[in-house]
């Protein structure tokens, strides 16, 4: 049993709480203490993007320090800042809060319908302090644009003067199953005040965060700032404190390790401008932390990054990024803490967690790391939209670098927010998909700009490239994969954008990491005018994709294709399995309504009761899958499968297993693509079956053979329709959500695929997998093309587990390449051609080559590889 400490998060915090040790309640009452009060402490930070790590600012953009004062740098609808450490519980008890305001912009002044102040009981989808603090609604408190003190609905009929400072004081008193609200206000220098109270409000309204809150109506929006807080105050025994709820300033970190290079990224909330702050590396060498390297922050992304060479420790190691922060008033230390995990030894198994498809529905989404981490992984991929646009509500910014940053960093850090816990003592991959980069489907052309001078969406995305800035793109690669092996081929693309894809070599298995999206043709720019392309799908009913096998267009791109050649041959480091991972899969497993030609429809589909099979369907040609281009997808297959790799992938939201074919069914590798954390597109696979159709022995009809849309072969083993789960919110769990294990059991030589459903505790419900699941695969079924022969046998002494190379000598082409696991093998071979034979002992670096090998007869004696 593997044995995985639980590392939590710390941080020194910077607020100033008053309080005694639990279970001092009665103590504290007997003194006259008031209970976890609180001050903010915003006086002592420098001007910075950031509110500090007690505060959640939304959106990120619109909250700064400024001048000592945490300022709302835009009238806008709900900007809002919520306290992470302090609720409002359940106790029926007093609390009372302070803050001065100082209304800045005059041009809003009158407007009744604008507001500052407090928001009281603030609640989320679920009762979780990070999903009240981005999506909180509660009972408004402040003061309006004419003056007037206001509480909800309610104003007060005496007014104040805005061009002054103003303190708001709000107390709140239970009395007969009720509370009284009862808010004064006062300027700066004069000793009357205006009041407003309310009475008969509900113990349930206040419960929940506590937050500042700036509001202006959208029809009277101001790119200015609205107003700046200083001096918050509260204390009351119905405020609870939980002073382990920071985010930031590290908000985490993720890494890999590979040929003995460790590569970390911390990601760092908007602290860059602090002067003389200071990050570094730390690991714990017995009770002490040791600096091992420092690092700057990149002024955009955000991030530190540290590459530490010929990392040699052979067990799990504690590490810390440790950050220091010249505040006004004393020097400020944060720490992060995680471990760097124990390489698997190349024999043991290799557990590997895949993820994709991050909507908001579940954030913080708990019930996922929790589970996940019941299966003890040891890496993890997240394979791509980490995010989608409307992650966090307020949609996009795409203006202003500076903002627009900023505005991916908000989405980016409730990513991290929801799922550090499973990265953080282990290592992961992460590829952006094309919602990452705030594209509905993006075909990046090689790097080109996508023109958005006729609209944003559909118009821009279908002309390919990017519609992002290439400054913003590498930006976001940067946060999501600089901690990946180096790139196999550094040089940027066009625009100067940034590749990552390369490989990955882990615990005995090498993972291909590409990047589907950057080198393919945008289809609207290839296939003939008549087809009438949108967002990737054909609107001419008439036109037949499956006629233009031929057409010049890029999927993956030479050079790309160039990368997959080398990796197939390149066995070193202990290999022992392969795997290629990519934002999706070479075929399109999915289904609509007969005669549909675009996807917008998903989303309003009915989800079926759990056994009904839906009637109508047939399948898509969804460009914006590997299954298009169909040549460029043989291509790839072709290359892919002489390395034996299973192929795992994202985006598709909806879960399968399928085993690909190309000239034949079957004749290539299995692919997973995994479930959807949250999903905002529940695809399915309906498919009409006639009635000599033949599924998987065991299996619902809708497995077996079959083609896509774009005539693509394809075996179905599994897929996970959305059905009805009774269980709520069922925009989560109605939707085919959840997330996939993996393992790599290298002696054995098989790979076990899980696909779980994301609110299933695997101890409690070990049968509780989506239906077709678990699904355990040969490693010589990914390359299950049909022999036309065997060599003669082939027989190995003096060296252990080589590499297996059979070379086509007549087109001079390797035709695959394995570890070997035993000492006799015999060796498929597709045509009549004579091969040659290449053995490589690994371990010492010796190659024994034998050529002019043709199908063996009977009568051939074995051919012996002597290493001795």
């Amino acid at each position: 049993m593997k044995r995985r400490s639980a590392v939590k998060a710390m941080a020194l915090t910077t607020f100033s709480p008053l309080f005694l040790p639990q279970g001092f309640t009665g103590i504290k009452k007997f003194l006259g203490i008031q209970e976890q009060a609180f001050k903010s402490n915003w006086e002592n930070w420098p001007d910075m993007k950031w509110v500090g790590p007690e505060f959640w600012g939304n959106r990120l953009q619109d909250w700064e320090i400024i001048e000592g004062k945490a300022t709302c740098v835009i009238a806008a609808p709900n900007r809002s800042l919520h306290i992470l450490t302090h609720q409002l519980g359940a106790e029926l008890a007093n609390f009372e809060q302070t803050v001065k305001i100082d209304w800045a912009n005059s041009s809003l002044g009158g407007n009744e319908k604008v507001y500052a102040g407090f928001r009281l009981g603030a609640k989320g989808r679920f009762e979780d302090y990070r999903s009240a603090a981005v999506f909180g609604e509660g009972l408004d408190v402040g003061i309006n644009g004419k003056g007037q003190l206001s509480i909800g609905d309610k104003v007060s009929q005496e007014t104040l003067d805005l061009s002054k400072t103003i303190s708001l004081e709000l107390k709140a008193k239970y009395s007969a199953g009720a509370y009284v609200l009862i808010l004064n206000g006062k300027t700066e220098g004069n000793t009357s005040s205006v009041s407003l109270s309310q009475e008969g409000v509900e113990p349930q309204t206040l419960q929940g965060n506590i937050a500042l809150v700036c509001h202006c109506p959208n029809d009277s929006t101001v790119d200015a700032p609205l107003a700046a807080f200083s001096d918050w105050v509260f204390q009351g025994e119905k405020i609870t404190e939980h002073a382990d709820q920071l985010f930031g300033p590290i908000c985490f970190a993720q890494y890999t390790l590979h040929r003995g290079i460790l590569k970390m990224t911390a990601q760092l909330a908007p602290i860059e401008e602090i002067k003389g702050l200071k990050i570094s590396l730390q690991l714990q060498r017995g009770n002490e932390w040791e600096t091992i390297q420092t690092a700057d922050i990149d002024p955009l992304g955000r991030i530190a990054q540290f590459r530490i060479q010929d990392w040699a420790i052979q067990e799990t190691k504690p590490y810390r990024v440790h950050l220091e922060i010249p505040l006004k008033n004393k020097l400020q230390e944060f720490d992060y803490y995680g471990e760097i995990a124990k390489e698997p030894e190349s024999q043991e198994d290799l557990k590997v967690a895949v993820f994709s498809c991050n909507a908001d529905h579940g954030f913080p989404d708990e019930e996922v790391s929790i589970h996940v981490n019941k299966h003890q992984p040891d890496m993890a991929l997240f394979l791509g939209d980490q995010f989608y646009e409307g992650t966090g509500g307020f949609g996009i910014q795409t203006d202003r670098i500076e903002k627009s940053s900023l505005d991916y960093l908000r989405k980016w850090y409730m990513f991290g927010w929801s799922y550090r816990n499973i990265f953080r003592t282990i290592p992961a991959a992460f590829i952006p998909d094309d919602h990452d980069v705030y594209h509905g489907n993006v075909w990046g052309m090689g790097g080109e700009h996508a023109p958005t001078d006729k609209g944003w969406g559909y118009v821009a995305q279908d002309q390919g490239g990017y519609k992002m800035s290439p400054q913003w793109v590498n930006m976001i690669q940067a946060t999501q994969t600089s901690h990946l092996p180096d790139p196999y081929d550094p040089r940027p693309v066009k625009q100067g954008i940034n590749v990552y894809y390369t490989d990955w070599n882990y615990g005995g298995v090498s993972f291909a990491i590409l990047e589907d999206r950057k080198f393919k043709s945008a289809p609207k720019k290839v296939l003939p005018e008549e087809a009438k392309v949108q967002n990737g799908f054909i609107q001419n009913r008439d036109f037949d994709i499956r006629k233009y096998y031929d057409i010049e267009a890029e999927l993956l791109g030479e050079r790309q294709m160039e990368f997959l050649t080398h990796w197939v041959s390149h066995w070193d480091d202990g290999i022992q399995m392969k795997a290629v991972c990519s934002q999706t899969n070479f075929c399109t497993v999915a289904t609509l309504p007969e005669g549909s030609i675009i996807d917008e429809i998903v989303p309003s589909l009915a989800i079926p009761e759990k056994g009904e099979y839906v009637p109508g369907d047939a399948p898509t040609s969804d460009m914006d899958s590997n299954g298009w281009p169909q040549k460029g997808r043989d291509e790839a297959l072709r290359t892919i499968r002489k390395a034996f790799a299973l192929h795992i992938a994202g985006d598709q939201h909806l879960a399968s297993t399928v085993h690909y074919g190309v000239d034949e069914f079957r004749d290539s590798g299995f692919a997973f693509a995994g479930p959807a954390l949250n999903n905002l597109w529940p695809r399915r696979w309906w498919p009409q079956v006639p009635s000599d159709h033949q599924p998987i022995p065991g299996k619902a009809k809708y497995t077996g053979d079959f083609l896509d849309g774009f005539g693509n072969k394809m075996t179905i083993h599994a897929v996970a329709n959305p059905y009805k789960t009774g269980f709520e919110p069922s925009r989560i769990y109605d939707r085919g959500t959840g997330y996939g294990i993996i393992t790599f059991d290298k002696l054995a030589r098989k790979m076990k695929i899980e696909c779980w459903p994301r609110n299933v505790d695997p101890i409690a419900n070990p049968a509780g997998q989506y239906e077709g699941w678990p699904i355990e695969i040969a490693q010589e079924e990914n390359y299950a093309r049909k022999a036309k022969g065997f060599l003669p046998m082939i027989e190995v002494k003096g060296a252990k587990n080589p590499v297996l190379e059979i070379f086509n000598e007549k087109r001079n082409e390797l035709e695959y390449a394995i570890r070997l696991k035993e000492t006799n093998h015999l060796a498929k071979v597709f045509s009549e051609d004579t091969f040659r034979v290449n053995l490589i002992d690994t371990t010492s670096g010796k190659k024994i080559s034998m050529g002019n090998l043709k199908i063996s007869k009977e009568t051939d004696q074995p051919i012996v590889f002597d290493f001795s």
